[in-house]
């Protein structure tokens, strides 16, 4: 979302009329829309719009209270968030088990280098309850005896906490379309492996077992496919001779940590966008941002030989050529 419009989020039983009833809704007050998206899965309709509100004739609480009332009479939730909600963004982290990303995001954060507040932490798990108390930041368990949380209590606290951006550092759990389509583009999950390759379970065990010689990580905003959402970030590694599972998760867990702030970090500063289903830099010059290899990798790469280049190639195209005139003229 761009920082100068507003984006309004509709989520529900999936209905006829729908879109029509709001869309009017924002005629009737002046306001013009940008960008409109929509979408129905496992039977939940979901319209995500982005809006110019700056011309319209009612106040921002009013519009809010308008559609909140609307949504209700429709019975879709809606979600409208201004340009100016607020000055810092607030994060909600979904965890498992594993800590090394929650302590990395709890480390930028108490060094000033987040660039938002992380205001809860969720787990389906309390492992790591104790390294939320250590940064003072709330804790929820959401899960039951075997770890299937409670979808319900999540959007609660989602709501509760005003949550801007929800982040999965290592959450081994998928997430429904009733989650994902109200924070559509506002999740990011990272994924031991260079996506699309070796998506859900056990990735660095699919790595081994593949055989591949290069391994990565993948931050990524999340959609109701597994592991196939906009790439933002990745970083690679070399995978040893005869590696196991733990060593290639020694290697590649800083990665992940590293990916995983780093697409935060563009999230939160308005860096990235999303087109066509692939993230893009909105001003390249002036970031220096590591989507992917980093430009000694680049520079290392051979520039030849490339297609046609080759004095052979050329002579023989002409040649080629030659032969194609000589036989027209013939035929004539």
């Amino acid at each position: 979302m761009t920082r100068e419009l507003t984006e309004i989020v509709v989520v529900g039983d999936d209905d006829t009329g729908l879109i029509a009833e709001i869309t009017s809704t924002l005629f009737e007050r002046n306001i013009n829309i940008e960008d409109l998206d929509q979408a129905v899965r496992e039977g939940v309709f979901r319209m995500t719009m982005r809006v110019d509100t700056s011309e319209m004739i009612v106040k921002e609480e009013t519009l809010r209270e308008n559609l909140h009332e609307l949504g209700d009479e429709l019975g879709v939730d809606v979600q409208v968030r201004f340009p100016d909600d607020r000055e810092t963004q607030q994060i909600a982290v979904l965890v498992t088990k594993e800590s090394h990303c929650l302590e990395a995001i709890f480390e930028a954060w108490a060094s000033g280098n987040l660039g938002a507040d992380v205001e809860v932490v969720i787990g389906n798990h309390s492992d790591l309850e104790p390294l939320a108390e250590k940064y003072d930041v709330p804790f929820h368990d959401i899960g039951d005896e075997k770890g299937t949380p409670d979808e319900d209590e999540l959007l609660d606290l989602l709501d509760e906490y005003d949550t801007d951006l929800v982040v999965l550092a290592r959450y081994m759990r998928i997430l429904s379309p009733d989650v994902v389509f109200r924070y559509e583009d506002r999740i990011i999950n990272v994924h031991p492996s260079l996506l699309p390759a070796f998506p859900g379970a056990s990735a660095y065990m699919q790595a081994i077992e593949e055989g591949v010689r290069i391994a990565g990580v993948t931050a990524h905003y999340v959609t109701t496919d597994l592991d196939q959402g906009p790439v933002i970030t990745q970083r690679a590694f070399n995978v040893p001779d005869d590696a196991t599972e733990e060593e290639l998760q020694q290697i590649g867990q800083p990665l992940e940590a590293e990916a995983l702030l780093e697409a935060i970090d563009l999230h939160l500063n308005d860096e990235v966008t999303v087109h066509r289903g692939r993230t893009k830099l909105r001003d390249p010059e002036s970031t220096d941002a590591q989507l992917g290899a980093p430009e000694d990798l680049e520079q290392a790469n051979p520039d030849r030989p490339i297609d046609g280049l080759g004095e052979y190639v050329a002579e023989q195209d002409d040649g080629d050529e030659s032969e194609a005139e000589a036989e027209a003229e013939a035929g004539d």
